[in-house]
């Protein structure tokens, strides 16, 4: 599939640049995405929650009342689950929600994002900024018409001065083409990928 490469005043340069069927021009496989993006939704999660259980809670340990004869149900510590203040059930522990996926399957959702996600590429001829300043990278965003969009920039390497110029603005994300994923590609309304870019994917995909 050719696409036309865009300069950053949005205007066409003339050139076209061929996207690899075997990267944006596969058969979407649903379920690899789904594993895909719950692993990379998993990996998010702190899993630093935690609640006391009886063990943990600081107070007497004596029988509060005797065992028969008050008509209300046994009870021994006030550290009983049943109590106000008192240890909880099964609670919460620290842990990890991660899982690990096989390197053959996360390849395969990330082409069948990006092939999802082929109708919605912009390529962009490289570009960089001399200083860092979300006005030079809005500027781009209007150009392109991305200013209201969801969009995904894709460089080659760290770009210092367009990421930082882009840290600030919600809707639009800059990353490394090496750090492409399923739910970012497929969370953007736009996927802008740098034409020296395209190497760099061709290059992890076909590894």
């Amino acid at each position: 599939m050719e696409v036309a490469v865009l300069n950053i005043q949005g205007k066409d340069t003339g050139r076209k640049v061929e996207l690899s069927a075997d990267i944006f021009g596969v058969e979407p496989n649903e379920h690899a995405i789904y594993l895909d993006v719950k692993q990379y939704l998993a990996n998010q999660r702190q899993g630093t929650h935690k609640s006391k259980e009886r063990g943990e809670i600081a107070g007497s340990t004596r029988k509060i009342k005797k065992q028969k004869g008050t008509g209300t149900a046994r009870a021994g510590s006030i550290k009983s689950p049943v109590f106000r203040g008192g240890g909880r059930i099964f609670g919460p522990r620290p842990r990890s929600y991660s899982f690990k996926l096989n390197k053959n399957l996360k390849r395969l959702a990330r082409k069948s994002a990006l092939s999802k996600q082929a109708s919605n590429v912009v390529v962009l001829e490289d570009f960089t900024f001399e200083n860092a300043k979300t006005k030079n990278f809005v500027e781009v965003l209007k150009a392109l018409g991305l200013d209201t969009q969801k969009s995904l920039f894709v460089f080659p390497e760290s770009n210092d001065n367009v990421y930082l110029s882009s840290r600030n603005l919600k809707n639009s994300k800059v990353i490394k083409a090496s750090q492409l994923n399923t739910y970012n590609v497929l969370n953007a309304n736009k996927i802008v990928i740098t034409e020296s870019s395209l190497d760099g994917i061709n290059a992890n995909f076909n590894k």
